[in-house]
């Protein structure tokens, strides 16, 4: 079975890459990975993501399928009152965003590990993510159904999703499991989505 980035212990060989982004008005030197989503790269979706988006508010934030950690690392440099927790399968990964948080100078306020690292009690006034699409639908839901319900009350998640793999019916199905979700942005192919916990 090939490798993917989404794999717990990739096999490819470890080789870093940097990464600059510019993403709310600060600068992000990054280090990404073999064997990790968007070596070398922001990939567009991310891109579009923090284009079309401000950033959240003070609070608890979870960026969930984290890779080497943009999202989250953008978020706690641009937030300074923002607590992150990262989360993803890839333990390579999870390396990676830790040490860019050394980096970045923000590791107080920033922990990245994989999903069994993470307190099951543990609740987020917000949680950001490019979503790994491509793990299928049926895990894709699973994952989602294991973190949404995690947002605090008054919770939202904000996720960019190519529409070309399912980003309008992905809004459809959230919103019939109870998570009311509507479009903040569409550019290039991608959906940025918004989801509350129904009720709020």
């Amino acid at each position: 079975m090939d490798d993917h980035y989404f794999s717990a212990d990739p096999s490819v060989a470890f080789k870093r890459a940097p990464v600059s982004a510019q993403v709310w008005g600060h600068d992000l030197a990054l280090v990404s990975g073999s064997g990790v989503f968007a070596q070398g790269r922001l990939d567009i979706g991310t891109a579009i993501l923090f284009r079309e988006t401000e950033p959240p508010a003070a609070g608890r934030v979870l960026d969930l399928g984290c890779g080497y950690g943009v999202i989250g690392l953008a978020v706690a440099v641009a937030v300074p009152d923002a607590v992150v927790t990262a989360v993803d399968v890839n333990e390579r990964a999870v390396l990676l965003a830790n040490e860019n948080a050394a980096t970045l100078g923000v590791a107080d306020r920033y922990a990245a590990s994989t999903p069994d690292g993470v307190d099951a009690g543990a609740t987020y006034d917000e949680i950001w993510s490019n979503p790994p699409i491509r793990i299928g639908k049926e895990a894709l839901h699973e994952l989602l159904l294991t973190w949404l319900p995690r947002l605090a009350p008054g919770g939202r998640a904000v996720m960019v999703v190519g529409k070309n793999l399912g980003a309008d019916s992905l809004q459809r199905w959230l919103g019939e499991q109870g998570f009311p979700t509507t479009r903040l942005a569409s550019a290039k192919g991608f959906r940025v989505l918004e989801t509350r916990r129904a009720g709020d």
